[in-house]
């Protein structure tokens, strides 16, 4: 077994062209990244030669406008999914939905979202993500309960941030239940207080950074299981306020493409 591992164009601050000669670079299995709206990446998207994920944020952008209507969220999806498809993705990995909704909006907003799913013919996973109905593991394990048929890119980072430690070995249950249901995995390291490690590299790190490639390797078996070999994984480290700084000089404390890559590295010999 070995992970597809693909190339965020958010995580290491490129355009779709950028990502796709780090791919080369990197031999990576493919991209991960909107749709472009300029000429020169929507014709290096059309004409690349390796798969892509398609990233969709409903709601204005990666954190939605608050007190949006499910109406106005499944909209943006369809509009979003819509353009993305003469791209031919393999996969939709959606930032959809608000966490501000009552659980019942949120369940009839996948509901709905799922019935696209159909629609189109093209895998939805929907990101475990902060902003996001799926935004705690608790919650997501009510929400995977009322729509069976939901699935998931998983970024466990988020989930140690809001909970305030590595939640997952705590719900091996749980762990199980997410496994069962992940089609895609963003591997970021989070930690007790925060949703991004300065660097998994570094010793101060190491138990989180083992922590989270347990929750990866039982995804991965789950997927064997189910008959997919080849999980994918997107190294996802990134900037805006996850790689913290020096005070005063803003001088980042790591390199994220290099921290990327050797995530993307790593995970080709721990998955």
């Amino acid at each position: 077994m070995k992970p597809r591992c693909f190339v965020s164009c958010w995580g290491n601050e490129v355009n779709i062209t950028g990502a796709l000669a780090l791919a080369a670079e990197w031999e990576a299995c493919g991209i991960e990244g909107p749709v472009p709206v300029d000429d020169a990446n929507v014709e290096s998207l059309r004409q690349r030669s390796v798969p892509w994920i398609a990233e969709i944020a409903t709601g204005g952008g990666y954190v939605p406008r608050a007190h949006l209507s499910t109406k106005v969220h499944f909209e943006d999806l369809r509009d979003q999914i819509e353009k993305s498809l003469p791209f031919k993705p393999i996969l939709i990995n959606a930032l959809a939905g608000s966490d501000a909704w009552p659980m019942a909006e949120a369940l009839s907003f996948y509901a709905q979202a799922l019935a696209l799913e159909r629609e189109f013919g093209i895998p939805i996973a929907f990101e475990t993500h902060r902003s996001r109905p799926t935004f705690h593991p608790w919650v997501t394990r009510d929400l995977l309960k009322g729509i069976p048929e939901l699935r998931l890119t998983c970024d466990f980072s988020h989930w140690c941030a809001v909970t305030e430690r590595l939640v997952m070995d705590e719900e091996g249950e749980l762990l199980d239940l997410i496994a069962n249901r992940a089609l895609h995995v963003h591997a970021r390291v989070g930690y007790e207080q925060g949703p991004q490690v300065p660097d998994p590299r570094v010793p101060e790190y190491a138990a989180a950074l083992v922590a989270h490639e347990r929750w990866w390797r039982r995804i991965a078996e789950r997927q064997v299981l189910h008959g997919n070999p080849l999980p994918t994984f997107t190294p996802e480290f990134g900037p805006d306020g996850y790689l913290q700084e020096e005070l005063f000089t803003r001088k980042r404390v790591a390199d994220l493409r290099e921290v990327n890559r050797w995530m993307m590295g790593r995970l080709q010999n721990v998955i």
